[in-house]
């Protein structure tokens, strides 16, 4: 089992994410991770994330065997603002227990998160990469305004409902759920790293803290790979995973992906894999472009305070130029 795992672990770094931006001429997914990108989708884009794994737990210490499988649904919307969208996200999971004495059977949501995020800076706002045609060694440099990253927030809350086997306890409950979230873009976007810092459930008994972080890699126009690693601690339970993955785009609205996770302790040892699909809806975007209009010689000299000529002077000295030179 632990040789599986160290194969695993290694070939997670030569596994074939799409890279992320505020709107992209491609679609934006958050998966196959579990990292939050600092951008948004873009005003008024739906955009549905689902997917299914299978997970196989081993508790050395309380001596009982688990396996299921799940599902998980992200729904995002970017709605009012370029950089605001709203994210419900649902995760339901089924298992089978069986130890020495007796098995039984868990079933219920994991989780069901409804929040949004917001982007608070964005370091390519206004920024525009110079080149030199003089110099190949200067265009091909490391770029240093890389290393400042998009910054986005996220808050949300929990809802978790009776008798819930997942949650820390038998009452329903409503929590807050909150989040940092930065993003650096590499080498003209093939390299993108994120890191998401987590409190969650941080009104109950047992609030977590946590981290994930993720690095992207785009191959070609296609195929993209992922690593990640996510930690949580809390009174109720800690654990560190390592997860990766591929992507592949079917077309610009389009994309599934597969991924396998594990973890390094045997107080449960786990292991999971899945494969999903990332689906966008933009027919409702609109782009904002800035125009940039060159002022002819005529509304130069009506907008010149120094000019004591009027518009009209302006207008009618125009006129008589084209008259004259289509007749020499």
């Amino acid at each position: 089992m632990l040789k599986i795992k160290y194969l695993l672990i290694a070939s997670l770094f030569f596994a074939p994410q799409l890279f992320f931006a505020q709107y992209t001429d491609v679609i934006n997914s958050n998966r196959p991770g579990e990292t939050m990108s600092a951008y948004a989708v873009g005003k008024s884009v739906i955009q549905a994330e689902i997917g299914v794994y299978g997970i196989k737990e081993k508790h050395d210490l309380l001596d009982y065997d688990a396996s299921g499988f799940g599902t998980d649904l992200t729904f995002r919307y970017g709605a009012f603002l370029e950089k605001l969208e709203f994210i419900l996200d649902l995760q339901y999971q089924m298992e089978n227990f069986d130890t020495p004495y007796t098995s039984y059977k868990k079933n219920n949501f994991r989780q069901t998160v409804l929040g949004a995020k917001y982007l608070i800076y964005d370091p390519f706002k206004n920024y525009e990469k110079t080149k030199n045609i003089y110099s190949y060694k200067a265009n091909h440099r490391f770029d240093w305004h890389s290393l400042i990253p998009a910054v986005s927030v996220f808050a949300g809350a929990n809802f978790v409902g009776a008798d819930n086997p997942y949650s820390f306890s038998p009452q329903s409950s409503i929590s807050p759920k909150i989040a940092l979230i930065t993003q650096n873009v590499f080498g003209d976007g093939k390299w993108v790293f994120v890191t998401n810092i987590i409190a969650d459930y941080i009104t109950t008994d047992y609030p977590s803290y946590g981290y994930v972080l993720t690095l992207t890699h785009g191959f070609n126009d296609k195929w993209s790979g992922f690593i990640e690693n996510q930690g949580y601690k809390s009174d109720f339970y800690s654990d560190a995973i390592v997860r990766g993955g591929a992507a592949y785009l079917i077309n610009p609205n389009l994309q599934v992906d597969a991924s396998i996770s594990t973890n390094f302790k045997n107080s449960p040892s786990i292991m999971y894999g899945g494969v999903g699909v990332s689906w966008r809806y933009d027919g409702k975007y609109k782009e904002k472009q800035m125009e940039f209009k060159r002022e002819s010689r005529k509304e130069k000299k009506v907008k010149d305070p120094k000019s004591k000529k009027s518009e009209k002077e302006t207008d009618y000295q125009e006129q008589e130029r084209k008259r004259k030179s289509k007749y020499e």
